[in-house]
Order: structure tokens, then C-alpha cells, then sequence
């Protein structure tokens, strides 16, 4: 295990993608690993990208890793396929899209099936990109499923959450109630050169407007982001930060510099307030949290008899009993 956090750590990518698999398999060798490389992580931007499927996302995380490498900055992809609910497979068909990006050493994308989580995130992503922030990479680019409005998991995972948008997918109002334009720190408007762009931009200006300085609008994050606002008035000494909206056309690069000042700029803002310390917190506490549920519930499925469980799930079935009733016998059976 030893050498293989070292080859991790002096970039060997073979290494590398062989961890990530024990990663994505939840083998005990990819949890001793994990536990191994948690003190050199912390430094890489997380950069999530988000939106209905058909805005181009993929296409966008081309251009956009293509301009960080300009920077010379090494780039991690972790690209979320979802899985059919019938089969169980996955396509794992966004670095078809990608392919400008193939044979750069600097560059490392890895595909991952939903496997049916929610949320747009496998249940592991966090676990590989914790791999990815150990192995040196400056940006880890984490683009999700595409599931729509619920689609939020992302914005507990990332620094900053990129929420593309594209003309000709839906009128003002569903742009406005989508709760997935919430967690944006970057709103996207991709495929600008399409008809219709300028009622997009207008849509989500509305919704930006929505946060009136008189009023307050409360993100993910539980801080308070006031539109127009003079920096402070959320009862902090740090400015506020206002999602900026860029236009961008995927296909051939424009918009994507500019794109990529903004996020510069956020991670900027992220920093000298003080928010980078307190994602990263919300973001470990979140991911440890989850994993106590997990081993909570093999805990209890390992301390109480498989019959008993499945004759209390009879009884709900069948109406005697209701699930609060079912989860108070079970409890006091395990103890």
C-alpha cells in the first residue's frame, strides 16, 4: 500500500486509475487508500458543472479544460453517466465528446455510472475526487447526470457550481421556479449563438432580480446573497458575491476566457472571505455524515435477525403496523 500511495503521489497514472477502481468498488484497499491520502488533499479547485441534458455540458468541459491547460494546470474529469434503471448499465459516453483532450498527460478523465444515486452524483464521486485533489491535479472538473431540477448534490461537493444553461429549453417561468439555478455561483448560458438567447438572459436576470436588496435570498450554503447589495450589509464585512451570467458557445470556444475569469474570480472571493474554509467544512461534515448512515444501517442490518426484519415488513404491508411503529420494535430489538 505504501508504494502505491507514492506512485499516486509522483503521478503515476497507471496507479492511479487502478485506485480509482478499488475507489469505485468500495474495496477495503480503496478505504485504507483513502485514509492514506487524506492528509496531502486540500488544495485542488473543485469545479462542479451542472444542467439539463442537451445544454452541452460535456462540450463545455472540453473548452474549458483545454484553456486551463493553457496555464499550464493539470486537470482531473470526473464525468457522471447515469445508469438505466432496467439493466443497470451505463454508457459512459461524455469523452466522446472530449476527444481533443486525449493523449495530454496533463489531463486525466475518468467516467463514473450513477449507479442509481439521485442527486446526480454516484455514491463514490467524492471518494475520486478526493483521489484526484491527492494526486496533485490544480482542478478537478466534476460534471454531473443532468437530471434536472433536483439535481443539487453537487453544490456540496464543489467550490464552484457552473449552472449551464441553453436557449430554447423551457419558457421564463421554468427557468425562474428550477430550483437547480439556486446553487449556481456561475450561471452559464451555453449554445449562445441559437435563437432565443436574449430571453434566456433575460429570464435569469429576473431571477438574479428576484433578490431585491430589501430582501434576502438563502443559498445552499446558508449565506445570504443580496443583488446590487453594498458589500456587508448581510451583516458580515465581506462583500457578497453576485452569480455572474457568461454566454458561450461550446462548439468552438467562444465565451470560454472569459468563463474561466469568472471562476478565477469566484475562487478569488471564495478565499478572501473566507467561504473556501467553510465549503470545505460543509463539505467534510456532509460526506462524513453520509458515511455514518451507511455504516449505521450495516450495523443494524448485521444486529437484527433477517426473519425478524422481514416479519416487522409484514406487518407494515399488511397494514398492523405503521413505519414509525416498525422502526421504534426494530430499534429495541438491536439493543
Amino acid at each position: 500500500m505504501t508504494s502505491t500511495i507514492q506512485s499516486i503521489l509522483d503521478g503515476n497514472r497507471l496507479a492511479l486509475s487502478r485506485l480509482l477502481t478499488q475507489v469505485e468498488n468500495n474495496t477495503p484497499e480503496g478505504r485504507e487508500a483513502l485514509a492514506a491520502l487524506f492528509p496531502y488533499t486540500g488544495h485542488a479547485h473543485l469545479i462542479g458543472v451542472t444542467g439539463a441534458p442537451g445544454t452541452g455540458k460535456s462540450s463545455l468541459v472540453n473548452q474549458f479544460a483545454l484553456h486551463l491547460r493553457k496555464d499550464d494546470k493539470r486537470v482531473a474529469i470526473v464525468a457522471v453517466d447515469p445508469s438505466s434503471p432496467f439493466t443497470g448499465g451505463a454508457v459512459l459516453g461524455d469523452r466522446v465528446r472530449m476527444r481533443d483532450l486525449a493523449g495530454d498527460n496533463g489531463i486525466f478523465i475518468r467516467s463514473m455510472a450513477a449507479r442509481g444515486s439521485l442527486g446526480g452524483l454516484a455514491a463514490t464521486t467524492a471518494q475520486v475526487v478526493q483521489v484526484f485533489d491527492a494526486a496533485g491535479f490544480d482542478a478537478v472538473l466534476i460534471e454531473t447526470v443532468g437530471a434536472g431540477q433536483s439535481e443539487v448534490d453537487i453544490a456540496r461537493l464543489a467550490h464552484t457550481t457552473l449552472v449551464i444553461e441553453a436557449p430554447g429549453l423551457g419558457d421564463e417561468i421554468q427557468a425562474i421556479k428550477a430550483g437547480i439555478l439556486e446553487i449556481a455561483d456561475i450561471l452559464v448560458i451555453n449554445k449562445a449563438d441559437r435563437p432565443g438567447v436574449e430571453s434566456t438572459e433575460r429570464a435569469l436576470r429576473s431571477m438574479l432580480e428576484l433578490a431585491h436588496p430589501l430582501r434576502q435570498v438563502w443559498n445552499h450554503h446558508g449565506r445570504r446573497y443580496v443583488v446590487d447589495a453594498p458589500p456587508g450589509n448581510d451583516g458580515s464585512d465581506s462583500p457578497l458575491w453576485v452569480p455572474p451570467i457568461c454566454k458561450t458557445i461550446a462548439t468552438d470556444g467562444s465565451g470560454i476566457p472569459e468563463l474561466a475569469e469568472a471562476v478565477a474570480r469566484h475562487a478569488a472571493h471564495l478565499r478572501q472571505s473566507g467561504d473556501w474554509v467553510n465549503r470545505e467544512r460543509a463539505r467534510l461534515r456532509s460526506e462524513t455524515e453520509t458515511l455514518l448512515q451507511e455504516r449505521l444501517m450495516q450495523n443494524f442490518r448485521q444486529d437484527v435477525p433477517e426473519q425478524a426484519y422481514h416479519q416487522v415488513l409484514e406487518q407494515i404491508f399488511q397494514r398492523r403496523l405503521s413505519p414509525w411503529e416498525a422502526v421504534e420494535i426494530l430499534l429495541k430489538r438491536q439493543k
